[in-house]
């Protein structure tokens, strides 16, 4: 691992790549602390604990803002808005011809569908920041400036933010190392983890008892256990064997090897907890404008309750086979098998084909998505029995920092390995010129 990461800086090229994406990110971590005028920061901090009636809820939005929420910072609507329009874009890819079209187009096509998706996000930024500025309004002691003025100014400052995160990120991806919009709540999640370890170990200094000391180290063991099993459902995947057969054209012979379908046991990604998550949070939304002191939200339908935590679970599932179905066509895949002389040992071309692979789909989805829906209401359910919030140590942001990390590390070792390749092809011409 050392002598990789010694390598990063031996390829200039990769270097350039790694050190523009550090300076990025930088930039992005500067501008979360820059506020919104006229927030009072104590007040809304405690609206945004644990302890509040929507300190869960908000601390998911908070989660992927990278705290900027919590700080009321010009980036507090996070990249979410463009996650929001991007992942809505891709379900209307399945569903509208129009969008289904453009996929096809290529290289133009994507440029359009980058367009659109751009649109869009100014569009949900600008709702979710009219949202928020209702909310900030109808708490008291918050603002602490002219309301009206309060209103426009931090709509149009948010939505500005917005726009700046997401050009960061598209800066990233065209200039850096990995994917910029991941890299970013990635940055903003691990930027976190110091605060959190505190407040841990804190928890010990203040009362170091028995208990808690146990308390402590078993949770820093499951953190440990948890990372590695997120790793190993992560990278983990099933092969489906195909045989491709020998085609003559002119004086070639085409095909007649042995190749793969690699399918992920959880395709769909940290994408259904969002859709859970959103999908809770609007009913909840809409009990506590109506009635703010709502006690069937607090003691039942709240983070951590048993019921919020099934259905939860149930729609992590759910939504981890509707997306997987969204993005997995099994017919396409057969098809364009059959189109090209392959075919699955053992399964008739065409209908039955799609029908098996379909089948292993549904299979392997099954064990990803119960175990993701187990990892993402863990941290809610530690804060019930323990009083330990693990927002950032645990549940969805261990998804999103292992799924991100190995991502960003795969790209670093494909330079490395295209560097020694090209390094080998020069020497090999190197010789040739010299036998010459």
């Amino acid at each position: 691992m050392l002598s990789k990461i010694a390598n990063i800086f031996r390829v200039p090229d990769l270097k350039k790549k790694v050190l523009f994406t550090a300076f990025i990110l930088v930039l992005y971590r500067l501008g979360s602390f820059i506020p919104v005028p006229g927030v009072n920061p104590a007040e809304l901090a405690k609206l945004f604990s644990p302890e509040s009636s929507g300190g869960g809820i908000l601390g998911f939005v908070d989660l992927f803002a990278g705290g900027n929420l919590s700080r009321a910072s010009v980036f507090a609507l996070g990249i979410m808005p463009y996650i929001t329009a991007s992942i809505v874009i891709q379900l209307l890819g399945s569903v509208v011809p129009y969008f289904e079209k453009l996929k096809k187009e290529g290289a133009e096509g994507q440029k359009k569908i980058t367009q659109i998706t751009r649109y869009g996000t100014v569009l949900v930024a600008a709702l979710n920041s009219i949202g928020i500025c209702v909310m900030l309004l109808s708490q008291p002691n918050i603002v602490t400036i002219d309301k009206s003025f309060f209103f426009v100014s931090t709509i149009i400052t948010l939505i500005t933010g917005v726009m700046i995160i997401m050009w960061l990120g598209e800066q990233i991806t065209e200039k850096g190392i990995g994917n910029g919009i991941s890299l970013i709540i990635f940055a903003g999640i691990v930027a976190r983890l110091p605060q959190e370890i505190f407040q841990l170990f804190s928890r010990v200094a203040s009362n170091p008892s028995i208990g808690n000391i146990f308390m402590v180290a078993f949770i820093l063991l499951a953190i440990v256990v948890v990372t590695a099993a997120v790793i190993l459902v992560t990278e983990a995947m099933r092969k489906i064997p195909v045989q491709y057969a020998k085609r003559v054209i002119g004086r070639k012979v085409y095909g007649g090897q042995s190749t793969y379908i690699p399918l992920r046991v959880n395709t769909a990604g940290v994408i259904p907890i969002i859709f859970a998550q959103s999908v809770l949070m609007f009913p909840i939304t809409i009990l506590r404008f109506f009635n703010p002191e709502s006690t069937f939200v607090g003691n039942w339908f709240s983070p951590g309750t048993a019921l919020y935590t099934i259905i939860s679970m149930i729609l992590i599932i759910f939504f981890a086979y509707f997306y997987t179905a969204m993005v997995m066509n099994p017919v396409d895949m057969a098809d364009n098998m059959k189109k090209y002389g392959g075919f699955i040992p053992g399964v008739k071309q065409g209908k039955k084909t799609a029908e098996y692979i379909n089948r292993v789909l549904v299979r392997i989805t099954l064990p990803g998505a119960i175990f993701y829906a187990i990892i993402a209401v863990m941290p809610d359910i530690l804060f019930r029995v323990l009083g330990v919030s693990l927002s950032v140590l645990g549940g969805t942001s261990i998804i999103i920092v292992v799924g991100v990390a190995l991502d960003t590390l795969q790209q670093i070792e494909s330079h490395l390995v295209s560097r020694h390749y090209d390094g080998f092809m020069k020497r090999g011409k190197l010789r040739g010129r010299a036998g010459r």
